[in-house]
């Protein structure tokens, strides 16, 4: 049997990876014998911030410190101004940032035994820091939980596999597989196309299978070398944290046979964009069934109100769904991206799809993020979309059953456009929470600043000596 097949057939709980206490934590990476562990916390961008140390030390202190400043931090490494963002009178103070032990895996690609676990970050008073990404995702969770509901999801990521560029001013290529040749041509759904990296996704799927995380299916999708990893549906923090450790996993991957793995929405200009489709449903707490469907599995209320919330709310989230200036283009009408707040039984057409499934498993696929996305942020984003749908009985529009690609754009055409939305929104500023929506917005502004001091090739092609 092949490692896929192995892997396919596991659950995740089987895998090695996870502790319920400080003390099953150190009996497990003492059982393994692991020398140093990551101790990380996902940043707004989700990048992975925090300290390397060694288990000895870590057991000593589980608890680590950093500065508020991470955070605050855009992805060019700069930072927008405190003033209005934090309420300390030193601004940037540090945070208690405590393990999840439940996150506890190793870290397959080290060369020496290392492990490493997702944090939560705290004030000294012992409050969660609401503009921590997990934070504002378990917020979201917590205000379902009220309602009696449990939100579940199921995310699709898309990547590319590219060559090694080290000069930013030279577009991206296609890698060369073990045929000796890059793909010239769009390899939609091709198993062949999937082999000529064969070697590499065998690496993908033992470093998945020592880490517990578990894929559910692989494909080529229509970009050259472009892939997607579907993911198995489960609880929005738990899918959150498999998206976060997958992103580093394929780079670390990929870059182990001289590859580059991107999660940029359009890397490459005449290819699709790659996104990161959200599946989303929503269980009872009190009956364990799925409330976007009666008891003669029929669509409820709930779930025209789900979509409706995204009809309404989307165009206000975009600057997190698409969190950079490179995440618009790949919005564009010629793309296989949605440009709008459509919805449709299975129309990919549509922003938002509602896939061929049984009553139980009814649910909605918000197809509009990018892959760039923070995962904890996209989730939480489209998760409160969808509450403040319900929670307002607002009603969807027909499904589309026609084409939706050369309809009106619904949604914003550039990150300012994206953040001053987000900023007016009042009742989503409600549920993600005024402070997070205020830094978040900062951030952005402060990304989209740095991006207007970059001359771009454009520019020099077609303004240096024509004006």
């Amino acid at each position: 049997m092949s490692k896929r097949s192995k892997l396919a057939g596991k659950h995740a709980a089987d895998a090695p990876h996870g502790a319920a206490s400080l003390s099953e934590a150190k009996a497990w990476m003492a059982a393994r014998e692991i020398t140093e562990i990551e101790c990380t916390v996902p940043d707004l961008a989700g990048v992975a911030r925090g300290k390397i140390m060694p288990a000895s030390k870590f057991f000593s202190s589980p608890v680590m410190n950093l500065p508020l400043s991470v955070f605050l931090q855009t992805i060019s490494g700069e930072y927008p101004s405190y003033e209005g963002l934090v309420d300390s009178v030193v601004a940037d103070s540090d945070l208690v940032l405590e393990p999840d032990f439940s996150t506890l895996c190793s870290v397959p690609w080290a060369q020496d035994p290392t492990a490493q676990m997702i944090h939560d970050a705290f004030h000294r008073d012992g409050r969660p820091v609401e503009i921590a990404p997990r934070n504002v995702l378990k917020h979201i969770i917590n205000l379902y939980a009220a309602k009696g509901w449990k939100p579940v999801v199921a995310p699709e990521i898309e990547f590319y596999l590219v060559e090694p560029n080290t000069d930013p001013d030279y577009p991206l290529k296609p890698p060369v597989g073990r045929s000796g040749r890059p793909e010239i041509g769009r390899q939609s759904y091709s198993i062949q196309a999937v082999n000529e990296f064969d070697a590499l996704f065998e690496d993908i799927y033992d470093y998945s299978e020592a880490q517990g995380l578990e894929i559910d299916t692989l494909i080529h999708e229509d970009g050259a070398a472009q892939m997607e990893i579907n993911l198995r549906h489960g609880d929005p923090l738990v899918l959150a944290d498999q998206v976060f450790l997958f992103k580093r996993t394929i780079r670390e991957a990929a870059l182990a046979h001289k590859i580059y793995a991107t999660f940029m929405a359009k890397p490459i200009a005449n290819e699709p964009g790659s996104a990161m489709h959200i599946h989303q449903s929503v269980i009872s707490t009190q009956t364990g069934k799925n409330i976007f469907s009666d008891d003669e599995g029929d669509p409820t209320p709930e779930f025209f109100s789900f979509l409706a919330g995204h009809q309404k709310y989307l165009p206000a989230v975009m600057c997190i769904l698409a969190p950079y200036v490179n995440s618009y283009r790949r919005l564009t009408r010629d793309s296989m991206a949605p440009i709008n707040l459509q919805w449709g039984y299975d129309n990919r057409t549509a922003g938002l799809r509602v896939p061929p499934s049984t009553p139980a498993a009814r649910r909605v696929e918000n197809r509009v993020p990018s892959s760039d996305a923070n995962p904890y942020l996209v989730i939480a984003a489209s998760l409160a979309c969808g509450y403040l749908g319900m929670v307002e009985g607002l009603r969807a529009t027909d499904p589309l059953e026609g084409d939706a690609k050369d309809l009106d754009f619904d949604l914003p055409r550039g990150l300012l456009e994206a953040v001053a939305a987000f900023e007016e929104a009042e009742p989503l500023a409600e549920v993600l929470g005024k402070r997070f929506v205020a830094t978040y917005a900062a951030v952005k502004q402060a990304e989209f600043e740095t991006f207007m001091r970059v001359i771009s090739p454009w520019e020099r092609e077609y303004l240096l000596l024509n004006v």
